[in-house]
């Protein structure tokens, strides 16, 4: 089934993907999934659990690769160069499209290290050229007030919601043009949560973002638009406010109001 995809045109999208089929050997994870997401926008990806959320996530900077029998059909598009070609530089692409992850994952190094590893691994070695990747990068994480006092501080000392922050701030750090979040307030308290959402909400005038929530909540509060997946497949795609109150597909209403899921 194609899906309903409302107002979206495919003007001026930072990232397309064209009939994107993914396999984890036998098992058909992505079924044909055309998309069209629009920069200095936040998009959400919702559904049920085991639906193909993540593992669209993942096609879109090349982290499947890391999967043994993963195979990729189809394309995907990053300012109209497909990331799947055999001559793109998969590090470069990292680089450009950064990851949050389910659990924050600081390095078990000072705040000021976590922060400053990637530049490091790019060359800068100047410390005052550091210092300000440093501190640009945890106030756009909204951090900087918390943490600036105590910079040597290891990163594996802060609490949950800072440590994200941190690895917000880690990922910024190296100037990606794309972020994508895979639930990063799951397993946060609702506090460390809304300081997320805020940042979220912050970050997408500068910052194109992908986020994977369950809660339809969060995806209401933070996102521009929503695609709603299910069985590996793209039911529907449009603006948030249209997805969560005059859906086009049944499976979609059902979704959002708690019929399953």
């Amino acid at each position: 089934m194609q899906p309903s995809v409302g107002t979206i045109t495919t003007n001026g999208s930072k990232i397309k993907t064209f009939g994107l089929n993914l396999f984890y050997g036998p098992k058909h994870a992505l079924k044909n999934i055309s998309l069209d997401i629009k920069p200095y926008h936040v998009t959400a990806l919702i559904g049920p659990s085991g639906c193909g959320k993540s593992t669209f996530l993942r096609s879109l900077n090349r982290m499947n690769d890391l999967i043994e029998g993963a195979r990729i059909e189809g394309s995907v598009l990053v300012d109209n160069i497909n990331i799947y070609r055999d001559d793109v530089d998969v590090v470069a692409l990292r680089k450009k499209v950064g990851m949050i992850f389910q659990k924050s994952n600081p390095f078990p190094k000072s705040i000021y290290d976590n922060v400053a590893y990637g530049p490091r691994i790019n060359g800068i070695r100047d410390k005052k050229a550091l210092d300000d990747v440093v501190e640009r990068s945890l106030k756009r994480a909204a951090l900087w007030d918390e943490v600036k006092d105590d910079l040597r501080k290891s990163g594996l000392a802060l609490s949950g919601g800072q440590q994200q922050r941190l690895c917000i701030a880690r990922a910024l750090a190296v100037d990606p043009e794309i972020l994508l979040m895979d639930e990063p307030a799951s397993a946060l308290d609702p506090i460390a949560t809304a300081k997320i959402e805020e940042l979220i909400y912050e970050l997408k005038s500068n910052y194109t973002i992908v986020i994977v929530t369950h809660n339809m909540q969060q995806a209401a509060r933070v996102s521009d638009y929503t695609a709603f997946f299910y069985l590996g497949e793209l039911v529907e795609y449009d603006e948030t406010n249209v997805i969560f109150t005059s859906p086009k597909e049944k499976r979609t209403e059902d979704y959002v109001t708690g019929r399953f899921g």
